[in-house]
């Protein structure tokens, strides 16, 4: 009973080896615009697969679960306000919170053209069709082993947040992170125009295409 007891032995946890840079981002870009130019895809599909790695990497925002179902129309609506976010609805998000997501300027370059002559009501991304051929392709990564999935989009923008300092309640908001505390469902709802100008304040300058 005087013995001392064992320590108990901690157990480290590991740091993602799953890292995202820009030079990825631009590699995926670029795959697809060199698929475009070889006549392995055509212009509208090109387009679409660019327009959603964009959205993506700015914006954090998961891939199945909110962007596969953002429509024609939400687009339509952000892109008319001057300081353009938009409203990701509740049955768009997994843990049902409804959000703004900025509109970084490189994001609504590559949008506009997906909206012409579209119903509101339209799925503005083909998901399915874009996860399927970067299965295909198997794009390589250059910090590790291993090829770009869509949910790469999402740590890109969670890591390059690390990188140009993104402030930390306004990075909580746009990508949902820890936001079931108390401090969020009773007392925090930030602006859209003040979501938007935090949000440029970090991302303004980044530039991935």
């Amino acid at each position: 009973m005087f013995l001392e007891k064992p320590k108990t032995v901690k157990i480290r946890k590991a740091v993602t080896s799953r890292v995202i840079t820009q030079e990825d981002i631009r590699n995926v870009l670029t795959r697809i615009k060199s698929a475009e130019a070889a006549g392995e895809i055509p212009r509208e599909r090109s387009q679409q697969y660019t327009a959603f790695i964009i959205f993506g990497a700015y914006t954090g925002q998961r891939s199945t679960a909110t962007t596969s179902r953002l429509t024609v129309g939400q687009f339509r609506e952000a892109l008319g306000n001057y300081k353009p976010v938009l409203l990701v609805n509740p049955d768009q998000h997994k843990i049902r919170m409804a959000h703004f997501v900025p509109l970084h300027g490189c994001v609504m370059k590559v949008v506009r053209p997906l909206l012409a002559g579209r119903k509101d009501a339209e799925l503005i991304f083909k998901h399915g069709s874009l996860s399927r051929w970067l299965d295909r392709q198997r794009i390589p990564m250059s910090r590790f082993k291993g090829h770009f999935v869509l949910g790469d989009l999402r740590k890109f923008a969670e890591q390059h947040g690390d990188v140009i300092g993104w402030d930390q309640s306004n990075r909580a908001y746009i990508l949902t992170h820890g936001v079931s505390g108390v401090d969020w469902s009773h007392y925090k709802h930030p602006l859209p125009e003040h979501v938007y100008d935090i949000y440029m304040r970090y991302w303004g300058d980044v530039t991935l295409k």
